[in-house]
């Protein structure tokens, strides 16, 4: 019994560890050795097969061809990979098993295929993947399924497609909670644009991750002011309930004259009522930190995902609109979240002339207006202390912005006022159509309307307005003019 027990522990410790040759084949592939790492998995997944190990048997011979078309030898992979097959076939295992294992082969013959540039064939290989994973039964090779697809349909420009694929997996495991998983797939889909050098898949990748990380904190951040609305109202409720108990008590006790008896037990009861409700105010308190705390985490991830972006689209060719715009939409993405983490941080202050001032940058769109379209400047004489860099970026994209929308026959000024002793008002006023009132406060919002990158990406103004705020000053649409838009930069300072 005892040699029965060991033999059996000793065939368990072997089914769960990599054999030599897979481990000499890991070392050799991590040290990027690839004709020592290819000949090691080759052996590796011949021994696991004599010994009925099929799962690492598959896992070494895919990697082992993966190594091979790395090299473009096709010839080669696609054999391994029918040795695989056959494998599989011989070997006396359930469907649903045998259909799991041929799922992993088809994978990587399709990898191969869209590597090939070769359509049809990718798309055959699709077909024959839904077959095994629907007799597989296994959610997760269904889930791999859809990434596959969605990546195929990318590669291959059919980005309806890969859109449709690519959400109902996001949706599923969202649904699911499994929040990772769905991280994880959106970077790689990211990354596998970057490899393969597809602007148009990095950017529609990357808009789609924002839009899924935005909901999914919108879910997040609603679960959790529920959960906290919920304890409040029971909170309210038990408050209420010892009230009327108070209430009712004292009566009693007042009509029984026994008033300084009540009064100290109304007192007691009240201190314990009182010190509760602090001790769970203070609870409140901390759940709120931590979600400003989660917002300034989901600032600083999306800085670090458009600073990674930014290398990357340096190598591609900056003449193309499309990779131009989606470099200078990363640059706004990683610029406004530099500016969301820093917003409480002080800027520095220069004495500043006013006039000179607005002057200057009136002069630097006078090129770009209309010849019948007017400029003109109003600003008092005063030096005022502002953080220059700030207020001119500010300035410089709403007098742009008022230069383009300025109709024929309009008018473009740049307004300085003293509001009182420490506030003061740069004012930029266009004669074109007024922005409508009911979106004076979007326009200040990033990420609430997809845009064209080409044509704009829409962060300038929230740039902007981010900026202000970080001058512990304003910036917002005048909702009293209409005879066009008037835009004004509320700041407060020393002159």
């Amino acid at each position: 019994m005892a040699c029965l027990l060991f033999s059996c522990l000793t065939a368990v410790a072997q089914a769960g560890a990599q054999s030599e040759l897979h481990q000499r084949a890991a070392e050799a592939d991590k040290q990027a050795i690839v004709p020592t790492a290819r000949f090691y998995y080759i052996r590796a997944f011949e021994d696991y097969v004599s010994k009925g190990q099929l799962s690492p048997a598959m896992e070494c011979a895919v990697k082992a061809a993966g190594l091979y078309h790395k090299e473009s030898y096709w010839k080669e992979a696609f054999d391994l990979l029918r040795r695989a097959d056959q494998a599989v076939q011989n070997a006396n295992t359930d469907a649903r098993s045998a259909a799991a294992l041929h799922y992993t082969i088809t994978k990587e013959r399709l990898a191969m295929y869209v590597k090939m540039k070769k359509s049809q064939s990718a798309m055959d290989q699709i077909d024959i993947m839904e077959q095994q994973a629907a007799t597989s039964g296994k959610a997760e090779v269904q889930n791999d399924l859809l990434y596959q697809k969605a990546i195929c349909y990318y590669t291959f420009g059919l980005s309806a497609k890969g859109d449709a694929v690519f959400k109902q997996m996001a949706g599923r495991l969202t649904a699911l909670k499994e929040y990772d998983k769905v991280d994880q797939a959106y970077q790689t889909l990211i990354a596998s644009g970057r490899r393969s050098g597809s602007a148009s898949l990095v950017a529609q990748s990357y808009r789609s991750y924002i839009e899924w990380k935005d909901s999914v904190s919108a879910m997040k951040t609603a679960a959790e002011m529920a959960a906290l609305k919920k304890k409040i109202d029971q909170q309210q409720t038990t408050i209420d309930e010892q009230q009327s108990s108070l209430s009712a008590r004292a009566a009693v006790i007042a009509a029984l004259g026994v008033l300084a008896v009540a009064l100290a037990v109304a007192l007691a009861v009240g201190a314990l009522v009182l010190m509760r409700f602090v001790l769970r105010t203070r609870k409140q308190k901390k759940t709120i930190d931590m979600l400003q705390e989660n917002n300034a985490l989901k600032a600083h991830f999306i800085g670090n995902i458009s600073a990674q972006l930014i290398p990357t689209l340096q190598k591609l060719d900056s003449r193309q609109p499309e990779v131009k715009a989606l470099l200078l939409f990363a640059e706004h993405v990683q610029t406004l979240s530099e500016l969301e983490q820093t917003v409480t941080a002080d800027v520095e202050l220069q004495d500043t002339q006013i006039p000179q001032f607005c002057e200057m940058l009136m002069e630097q769109i006078r090129d770009k207006v209309k010849p019948d379209v007017s400029t003109a400047v109003d600003a008092q004489k005063l030096s005022v202390k502002i953080n220059r860099e700030y207020v001119q970026h500010i300035l410089a994209h709403l007098l742009q912005n008022a230069a383009e929308f300025a109709p024929q026959g309009g008018k473009v000024t740049l307004d300085f006022k003293k509001r009182s002793a420490h506030t003061f008002q740069f004012i930029v006023t266009n004669s074109g159509e007024p922005i409508p009132a009911g979106r004076h406060n979007d326009v200040f919002k990033p990420f609430l309307e997809q845009h064209d990158l080409t044509q704009g990406d829409g962060l300038g103004l929230p740039i902007c307005k981010q900026m202000a705020l970080k001058m512990k000053g304003d910036l917002y649409i005048d909702p009293a003019y209409t005879k066009g838009t008037r835009f004004v930069l509320e700041l407060h300072a020393k002159h």
